[in-house]
């Protein structure tokens, strides 16, 4: 029996008992799926990031075990999406997975980018929130703790980078996106390149869907009609590898996506209608209907 993940339920009957086929994304592995359902779900992105992937799961899985410990909450699952990596990045996390049993690892059928990489692991993640970081040890996973106690009373919680460890060039270039980025759209996101996060995964499905989304997470989430909390979080030098991102091939894009994002957010589709279930009228506002089919051929391409 052949069973396929729709991004919400398996098509068959039964999860498969071998390896874990996704469309676009190839196998997580042999290893039988774990039937227990999270409540969060940590999802990190990663391409040739083959040195930093040790201490990434093992600071990551060590500090969502002591939060979960203390919150009283359910157990978690930590997604690596390895983006088409070419260092030997699967054969390391097929060994991680083997050592810790909350990691899940995925493998992009070919290489999407951080964007298509990130919402991999979204549709796939089993927990109804979702935690996300840099898989280059940048960010530090002991803040998603922080996230987490910062939810209360919002719909989701963004970090920023209060003293980012990078050159003057990347933080300059950073703070004026930032303020731009502000000012075309109206509102005070303080660092939406920082990578720390904390939503709800149906919120997410949600968003619309391109390359190079992932920098604009805080104002779609605020056109989703989202209430946003933001919190300081840690920043790390790299210590390993070096940077997938640059002036030169983020500089157009970015500005073209802004122009893009200007635009959706001036014309969000809302709608009022009234259902019958079970012969019990029921209504309901939707203010961004799922496009899936949009969703899937983004993470098949």
């Amino acid at each position: 029996m052949s069973a396929r993940w729709s991004g919400d339920e398996w098509s068959a009957g039964d999860r498969p008992r071998g390896p874990l086929k996704i469309r676009g994304l190839g196998n997580e592995g042999s290893r039988p799926v774990r039937s227990f359902r999270p409540l969060v779900s940590v999802v990190a992105p990663a391409h040739n990031e083959v040195e930093n992937l040790p201490l990434l799961v093992e600071e990551t899985v060590v500090a969502l075990r002591q939060m979960t410990a203390d919150w009283g909450m359910a157990r978690f699952e930590l997604i690596i999406v390895d983006d088409a990596s070419t260092d030997g990045t699967r054969r390391v996390l097929e060994r991680l997975a083997g050592v810790y049993q909350e990691l899940r690892i995925f493998t992009m059928a070919r290489q999407g980018g951080q964007s298509a990489a990130l919402f991999a692991g979204i549709r796939v993640a089993r927990g109804d929130w979702i935690a996300t970081l840099d898989a280059d040890l940048q960010n530090d996973p002991r803040d998603i703790a922080r996230l987490w106690g910062a939810l209360s009373g919002h719909d989701a919680v963004l970090g920023y980078r209060r003293a980012r460890a990078d050159v003057w060039s990347k933080r300059w270039t950073a703070l004026l996106a930032n303020r731009i980025r502000n000012w075309v759209l109206g509102q005070e996101i303080r660092d939406t390149g920082c990578s720390l996060r904390i939503f709800r995964r149906k919120t997410a499905l949600s968003l619309p869907m391109f390359r190079g989304v992932h920098r604009f997470m805080g104002p779609l989430l605020l056109r989703e009609g989202c209430d946003l909390a933001q919190i300081p979080v840690e920043h790390r030098r790299r210590r390993h590898g070096r940077s997938h991102y640059g002036i030169g091939n983020r500089s157009l894009g970015v500005v073209l996506d802004l122009v893009g994002v200007a635009w959706l957010m001036k014309r969000p589709l809302r709608c009022d209608f009234s259902g019958v279930d079970r012969n019990r009228i029921k209504s309901r506002r939707v203010d961004s209907p799922r496009n899936e089919t949009r969703a899937v051929g983004l993470i098949e391409g």
